[in-house]
């Protein structure tokens, strides 16, 4: 089997492809979509990964580091990168959980209210813009897409 050929996958046509590789495509959208969304909460203050801190501090008031890296989907070293400057910066406050000293619970302060709601407006302004122009069927279609998409790559096809 030559390099790179899957097993039981066709050799792909020679010469360029017809068309972008939809991979390629999803790829390109996604970072473009993904710098936007930055600026968006660039502009209000915040980043996508303190906004993704303050959501779901706001889902669980409090939250060990453990906690909050699951949700946010980072390794709890990043997360620790992140808390130390919104902890700087006055957003959030991290203790000691009595209950287990090497724990430690992470809450919002009142300036972290202040920006999550900020980010929030932010977020639901940039949510807007990307839904201009498309009906709400368009939009659910575009989600069972992305699902499946997903299903393909993680070995999990969804339904479709």
């Amino acid at each position: 089997m030559p390099a790179g050929q899957l097993e039981g996958q066709p050799d792909p046509p020679p010469g360029p492809p017809p068309s972008l590789p939809l991979g390629l495509h999803l790829a390109r959208a996604a970072k473009e979509i993904t710098r936007a969304f930055d600026d968006a909460l660039a502009e209000a203050g915040g980043s996508q990964p303190a906004w993704l801190v303050l959501i779901s501090l706001k889902t669980r008031r409090l939250a060990s580091q453990r906690e909050l890296a699951d949700a946010v989907g980072i390794r709890e070293a990043t997360l620790t990168h992140h808390l130390n400057a919104m902890d700087a910066s006055g957003l959030i406050i991290r203790r000691r959980d009595p209950g287990n000293r090497r724990v430690h619970l992470v809450e919002l302060t009142p300036a972290g209210e202040e920006a999550f709601f900020r980010m929030r407006k932010a977020a639901f302004a940039f949510d807007a813009r990307l839904r201009a122009g498309f009906e709400e069927e368009e939009l659910a279609e575009f989600g069972r897409v992305l699902d499946r998409l997903h299903g393909n790559v993680s070995g999990q096809p969804g339904p479709g």
